[in-house]
């Protein structure tokens, strides 16, 4: 990225703050970035929200025209980048991310596939102040490129796959607009789940809360969200599912349960909030502190080798525990 500054050419303009516009033309290691992705880089210090408000707005220009937050670079584009305001002490910040290592399920020269565990963000932002992506980022300073393929809920557990290559991190998204990407959960709900096997067809709207937490609901017209739902295991109240990413939206699993009645245990957004008080109580039986959401499984192409894998992560021992506690209680008749 520092070779890539050293490409920006700057028109001079006659502001008092005295800062310029940027051009910088897209090489090889940049190519099949999304824009806003790109600019979180090259603009170290910006705000998020500030990035997002240029794009907005068309300031920011690929080939003289207009484009949104999800245009992908392409090799040979000009990007023209307007004035941007460093936010206060960037560098002061950033020294308080911690170094962090995570449970490696599988690493070579193109992946790092780890189990994320319950409760830590997979990137800052929205009151966190890190994730996993920046405390890898900083317990391997030698990585000269480590990107998040996909994402997972802060509170859900299990796969998470990182790209070490600008290359595989393309082939890796190609592969999930393609639906090539075969995405497995374990999610414990409240209820008896009637069918063995069910499709949930709903479409997802997202929207923000007064208090500025992002949400979805379903709606007429919100986006095309298909998932389907396997039973695993019937207990008395309780239902253990996996659940198929057929498509990949925000909060997909949890909306689609709940708005079909069945609501993930200890989901604190979309549950069952005093059935959840219930189960967090210290020594309450059945009891669980977190949310019942697990990706257990992941199956794709290798971007390199073209060689089909399967990565699998195991339930964490406080939903093992869960299940054990529902068993004692006997299964539904």
């Amino acid at each position: 990225m520092n070779e890539l500054r050293h490409q920006i050419e700057t028109e001079p303009q006659s502001r008092p703050s005295g800062l310029q516009v940027a051009y910088v033309t897209v090489d090889e290691k940049s190519e099949g970035q999304r824009i806003d992705n790109f600019l979180l880089k090259v603009a170290k210090g910006v705000p998020k929200s500030h990035i997002y408000r240029v794009l907005r707005s068309g300031e920011v220009r690929v080939n003289k025209g207009r484009i949104d937050a999800t245009y992908r670079l392409q090799l040979g584009d000009i990007v023209r980048i307007p004035p941007m305001r460093v936010a206060e002490k960037p560098a002061e910040s950033a020294q308080f991310v911690p170094t962090g290592e995570f449970p490696i399920l599988f690493e070579d020269a193109q992946l790092l596939v780890i189990d994320k565990p319950a409760g830590v963000a997979v990137h800052g932002g929205s009151g966190v102040a890190f994730g996993v992506i920046e405390q890898l980022r900083r317990s391997r300073p030698e990585a000269k490129f480590l990107e998040l393929v996909h994402r997972l809920d802060r509170e859900t557990s299990g796969v998470l796959v990182l790209a070490k290559k600008r290359a595989a991190l393309v082939n890796l998204h190609e592969q999930i607009r393609g639906n090539a990407m075969d995405k497995r959960y374990f999610a414990c709900v409240a209820g008896q789940f009637p069918n063995a096997r069910q499709h949930v067809k709903l479409p997802l709207f997202k929207y923000s809360t007064p208090e500025g937490e992002r949400r979805v609901r379903v709606q007429a017209d919100g986006l095309p969200s298909h998932t389907v739902f396997n039973r695993v295991k019937a207990f008395q109240g309780y239902t253990l599912l996996e659940a198929e990413l057929k498509t990949g939206r925000t909060h997909q699993i949890r909306v689609h349960l709940q708005s079909s009645g069945f609501p993930i245990v200890g989901d604190d957004k979309y549950g069952d909030f005093a059935l959840n008080k219930a189960l967090s109580r210290s020594g309450a039986r059945p009891g669980i502190k977190r949310m019942f959401l697990h990706a257990h499984r992941l199956t794709f192409t290798h971007p390199a080798t073209g060689e089909p894998m399967t990565v699998s992560a195991a339930l964490p021992a406080e939903c093992v525990d869960f299940l054990q506690q529902l068993q004692h209680l006997g299964d539904a008749s």
